[in-house]
């Protein structure tokens, strides 16, 4: 658990250039039968002529792969069978992608599904795509094929009654060897019929089942996408959660309509293209304009970054941006949270009595527990240092030492108890996760001490640590006002002692000052403190790097995936913003 201290390939032809012409030319004779037995000509691929024979593939390996005519001494069995193994080549690629969106364009759903390995699957969706979403007209353009991958745009026109809109899109096929025969075919997903589209999604066009709202920033602007880019996800939330109640009247749309499991990821239905605008309803929400441009502004100089700021003495939600547009990591990211979760570590191991601040503390180069071997970065250890110099140099056997202390579930109470964590009931006004701190046992129970284990967090969750910190008392963070709609805010059950919290708030401070996180708070005044986290992920060469702090009034969290260390990574984002207030 690593920390920070002080933080074959085939060529194009599928032959040498000579003999791929020779072929060529020996199968001219076979192209002629061929196209008499066809009812439109060769198509063209990205500028490859794709010839397509029926029966068992016997024209493909002649063109590619195996003798002419006259080669007594092969079989057709076994020319069927060599044509349908091994890598795929450009030709069969192009082919394949050839038959499927050929078949697309011309409205043929059935030949366009039987050229897929799933033919029941596109045949719903595809069939969805003229009766549901009424796409007409549809031009589709096959782009340069890049090994079995085929990219291509999309044209048509979307109608409505007296509503009319062209469509344009991209998108992209991938082509496999169907199990069995080998036969090249379509690898079917959804997103080959738009890239938006999960498993059990639709494209319907019709009148919004939501009508439209339009976002304020808590001054009353206008929030958009145009303004802040990384906003779109949570003006979809907004709109699926207060668009009936808000006073709008829905417009005409393509819009993609969430299945089952989409539902289930809490992803909100998502507008594809607007035949008619509608009237808007109007929702207020807390973000702060100036805050979330800085944040906007942040997050673009670091891919897979988000961060969220909170007011710390009421919750409210000032500035939510991510660099990655797809999904809404600061607000339903579930990643492991590394040493920033020794903040709420801390507290507890405090409040039991096995830590103090000023008092020594052990700090290992290694500590095993439940059959695990437990190390600090680099291997260093603290000689008779105290809980403070642990806490500031990110001392990961520090915390490991303790669980041998602890019950399997004292983490998961005290992070429900005082941190109002893990209960999911929260509720912001957009979809959210509240983070998740399992009760474990053995080793993944010393492992969640650290932010590893089953502990899952996300920025908004550790933003509102540090707010519980600052304030003494957990608030409930929210992006829309409770008084909207008159839904009841989380709480938490206790408070931590005062004595706890007053030890807690100086080692978060002596932190942003002295200890990991001092090169990054270096340009923040006043009252603050800070907590940095590194957390490793399988797979990934680099960890993610966390970043969790406070300055007056305001609390605020980063995450930047498979960047590094939070100090440097993280660190910046948070640090930039806490700047602009207090």
């Amino acid at each position: 658990m690593a920390d920070e201290r002080h933080e074959g390939s085939v060529r194009a032809s599928g032959e040498p250039g000579g003999l791929f012409l020779r072929r060529i030319g020996q199968a001219v004779g076979n192209r002629k039968r061929v196209a008499e037995r066809r009812k439109t000509p060769p198509a063209v691929l990205g500028g490859v002529i794709a010839v397509v024979v029926g029966g068992a593939g016997l024209g493909a390996y002649a063109l590619f792969g195996g003798g002419g005519e006259d080669d007594t001494r092969t079989s057709s069995a076994q020319q069927a069978k060599e044509a349908r193994t091994g890598p795929l080549s450009a030709a069969e690629v192009t082919a394949a992608a050839d038959r499927f969106l050929t078949a697309w364009q011309q409205g043929k759903v059935s030949e366009a599904a039987e050229a897929t390995d799933d033919p029941e699957a596109a045949t719903a969706l595809l069939t969805g795509y003229t009766k549901d979403a009424r796409v007409e007209d549809v031009t589709l353009t096959a782009g340069a094929r890049t090994g079995d991958k085929v990219p291509f745009s999309v044209k048509g026109t979307v109608a409505y009654g007296d509503f009319t809109e062209p469509l344009a899109y991209d998108s992209a096929l991938t082509v496999v060897r169907r199990d069995g025969d080998g036969e090249p075919q379509v690898a079917w997903a959804p997103s080959v019929v738009h890239p938006d589209l999960k498993a059990g999604d639709r494209l319907v066009t019709g009148e919004a089942g939501t009508p439209p709202v339009k976002a304020l920033d808590r001054d009353g602007g206008e929030l958009t996408t145009a303004t802040y880019p990384s906003i779109g996800l949570i003006l979809d939330g907004l709109r699926e959660k207060y668009g009936k109640t808000a006073g709008g009247e829905a417009g005409i749309e393509l819009r993609v309509v969430r299945g089952k499991e989409s539902k289930k990821a809490e992803a909100s239905d998502k507008t594809v293209l607007e035949l008619s605008k509608g009237t808007p309803g109007t929702v207020r929400t807390t973000l702060d304009p100036a805050l979330q441009a800085a944040a906007e502004e942040q997050v673009a100089k670091k891919a897979k970054s988000s961060v969220v700021v909170l007011r710390a003495s009421t919750g409210e939600i000032l500035a939510a941006a991510n660099a990655s547009r797809g999904f809404n990591t600061a607000f339903q990211g579930s990643l492991a949270p590394g040493s920033t979760m020794k903040v709420l570590t801390a507290s507890m191991l405090i409040e039991k009595g096995l830590a103090s601040i000023d008092e020594k503390h052990p700090c290992p180069k290694y500590f095993s527990y439940g059959g695990w071997k437990f190390q600090n970065l680099d291997k260093f250890d603290i000689k008779g240092g105290t809980f403070r110099d642990s806490f500031g140099a990110s001392c990961n056997t520090a915390f490991i030492s303790q669980a041998p202390e602890l019950a399997d579930d004292d983490l998961t109470k005290h992070a429900q108890q005082v941190f109002g964590l893990a209960k999911n009931d929260w509720q912001i006004g957009v979809s959210s996760f509240d983070g998740a701190v399992p009760v474990q046992k053995d080793a993944p129970m010393a492992a969640s001490l650290i932010g590893q284990g089953g502990v899952r967090m996300n920025p908004l969750n550790m933003a509102s640590v540090s707010a519980t910190v600052k304030a003494g008392v957990f608030h409930q963070p929210y992006l829309v006002s409770p008084e909207v709609d008159n839904r009841e805010l989380a709480t938490a059950s206790r408070t931590m002692s005062p004595e706890t919290l007053s030890q807690l708030r100086e080692l978060m401070s002596y932190t942003a000052t002295s200890g990991t996180a001092a090169t990054a708070m270096a340009g923040v005044s006043g009252d603050k403190g800070a907590k940095t986290g590194s957390a490793e992920v399988d797979g990934q060469k680099k960890p993610n790097g966390w970043f969790t702090a406070y300055r007056g009034d305001l609390a605020a969290a980063g995450v930047v995936q498979s960047a590094g260390h939070g100090g440097k990574t993280a660190g910046p984002i948070v640090a930039s913003l806490l700047k602009l207030g207090g």
